[in-house]
């Protein structure tokens, strides 16, 4: 039971990493562990890319490409809705603190936006990872399905820290999911849930100091007897 929740417990957003490589099948073996995630009828509707070596600089090149450009940017849209449109509490309150604690640690004011729009540049680098997991579902599939998927990559991530790597997942892939389904070739009816990096944290980064705060138990927990 230790072991487990050791897992869990110590799986954090990693924004950095050493150039370790990961053994491919450490990565088979993780995401085989994974599939064992539930999903209704067992449909198992994850489909997931792994991106290394040049299969990674490539697609990295192409996204930082369509970032960093203005005028390309405003082509690329997200296809759902991460987020909500209108933002109420506590949920902005959550948000806002995590940003600015995250940029509090790399020293990055309120008014510098090209230090943020470098630190974001970051998502699409797989913040240097050896590893970069890409997460698609068939676009026919509802709702359940995407709840079935959250289930899925906890598992890669709690399967992850078990075996020492860490992890970070990232949605923000999917507002360039038409240059990802470009570079990877995919299918028109498969569609972009959301990215991950995958290596080992550099103990030298400052990023990877960040441990976000829970809420307590009593204020979301109801017990009912």
């Amino acid at each position: 039971m230790k072991y487990v929740d050791e897992a869990i417990r110590s799986r954090r957003s990693i924004r950095a990493y050493l150039p370790t490589p990961v053994p491919q099948a450490t990565i088979a073996e993780i995401l085989s562990v994974a599939s064992r995630a539930p999903s209704g009828s067992n449909i198992q509707p994850w489909q997931t890319y792994v991106l290394t070596g040049q299969a990674l600089k490539r697609l990295t090149s192409r996204l930082l490409d369509a970032f960093n450009d203005p005028a390309q940017r405003l082509m690329h849209q997200e296809e759902y809705a991460y987020y909500p449109r209108e933002w109420t509490e506590p949920y902005q309150a959550r948000r806002r603190k995590v940003g600015w604690d995250l940029y509090g640690l790399l020293g990055i004011g309120r008014a510098d936006k090209a230090r943020m729009h470098g630190q974001h540049a970051r998502n699409f680098t797989f913040f240097d990872a050896p590893v970069g997991l890409l997460f698609t579902i068939d676009r026919h599939l509802e709702q359940g399905s995407w709840l079935d998927y959250g289930m899925f990559l906890q598992s890669v991530m709690v399967a992850a820290r078990a075996r020492g790597l860490d992890t970070c997942p990232q949605a923000a892939f999917a507002t360039f999911h038409q240059a990802i389904a470009a570079e990877l070739q995919l299918p028109e009816t498969r569609m972009v849930v959301c990215g991950m990096a995958m290596g080992y944290a550099d103990p030298a980064a400052v990023e990877n100091g960040l441990v976000t705060e829970r809420a307590p138990l009593d204020e979301w927990a109801h017990f009912l007897t």
